[in-house]
């Protein structure tokens, strides 16, 4: 079966199931798109890596990263391999010493994984053309509905910054990472960035 190269092209709050969160990824060479459902804490993960965020404190998917480094083990890319009864299910491909191992993993830890290894994300065509009639999906499950907008997880609600200086959004920035508080840091961040 021919691998189809997919990238992070957002995370949005999922207004249909309360405290997820969909990420979407979208072919390289085309338009279809694949969203997953996801947890916070892995969205959460995947947007401090995204964003280039240094938490005061190792998270969850960084000591697997660490821990995988010091035992000469690289991750080389991330495969989603399937789709069954509304649920990804994916794996990890690493190497270590020219031999590769494939470790069975949540889509959503996978991909927050991959993110840290500058791991390539991968799917396959039938995965690509089956998701778009499922329906009721849980975490690392298809969720999507065309007709519906999603907040995005970066984007600052409303204007609640506008009279705040930069120098007070950078205290605020550092404050929040020091709190683990990613989401609101993703938003501050946002902020500064529009302002620049």
């Amino acid at each position: 079966m021919q691998k189809i190269k997919l990238e992070i092209t957002g995370i949005e709050y999922s207004r249909t199931q309360s405290g997820s969160y969909v990420l979407t990824l979208l072919e390289v060479a085309g338009k279809r798109k694949l969203p997953i459902v996801i947890g916070g804490f892995e969205a959460q993960a995947i947007a401090v890596e995204l964003e280039k965020m240094v938490p005061s404190r190792p998270l969850t998917h960084d000591l697997f990263k660490s821990f995988c480094k010091s035992f000469g083990v690289n991750v080389k890319e991330i495969l989603i391999y399937k789709f069954f009864e509304g649920v990804f299910y994916s794996k990890l491909i690493c190497e270590k010493d020219g031999q590769q191992t494939e470790i069975d993993s949540r889509t959503s830890d996978a991909i927050a994984i991959g993110v840290r290894f500058n791991a390539p994300i991968y799917t396959l065509g039938i995965i690509l053309d089956e998701v778009g009639g499922a329906e009721n999906a849980t975490d690392d499950t298809f969720d999507f509905d065309e007709d519906e907008e999603e907040d995005n997880v970066f984007a600052t609600e409303g204007n609640e910054w506008k009279d705040v200086s930069e120098d007070e959004l950078s205290h605020q920035l550092s404050e929040a990472i020091d709190n683990e508080d990613y989401e609101l840091a993703s938003k501050i961040r946002d902020e500064i960035k529009r302002r620049g």
